[in-house]
């Protein structure tokens, strides 16, 4: 059974920085396409960003293009994503998710079906 782990989330002033990470466990890691989305309080979840099983890409939501570095090691079986300059409007329960297809690269969020439990990011002005 494919398990996803979030952690590093927290609570940060405006401009500060976190690194979440997300370990992945249950299957090969390797082959799979990695996302990280969010979703704030009242809001629906948005795609965050996403790098495929090669490493290629991210992809990046445009708002947060420049700031945040998604990145994987697949000896750890992990990816993970750094935020710097944070804002306000960034707080939101961050998620990681995954396929189940291997050497897919989803190009909508119904394409992930595999999720973590999410972790608290908060940004406080």
């Amino acid at each position: 059974q494919v398990r996803l782990v979030e952690s590093g989330g927290g609570l940060v002033q405006a401009g500060g920085s976190l690194r979440l990470s997300c370990a992945a466990s249950g299957r090969t890691f390797s082959v799979y396409t990695m996302g990280w989305f969010r979703q704030a309080p009242g809001k629906e979840r948005e795609f965050v960003a996403a790098i495929s099983w090669s490493g290629s890409g991210p992809d990046y939501t445009e708002s947060v293009k420049g700031r945040f570095t998604m990145s994987r090691d697949n000896a750890k079986k992990t990816v993970y994503l750094r935020m710097n300059s944070l804002k306000p409007e960034d707080t939101a329960v961050y998620y990681c998710a995954t396929t189940r297809r291997a050497y897919y690269y989803p190009q909508e969020s119904g394409g992930y079906d595999i999720w973590g439990q999410g972790t608290q990011v908060t940004v406080s002005s």
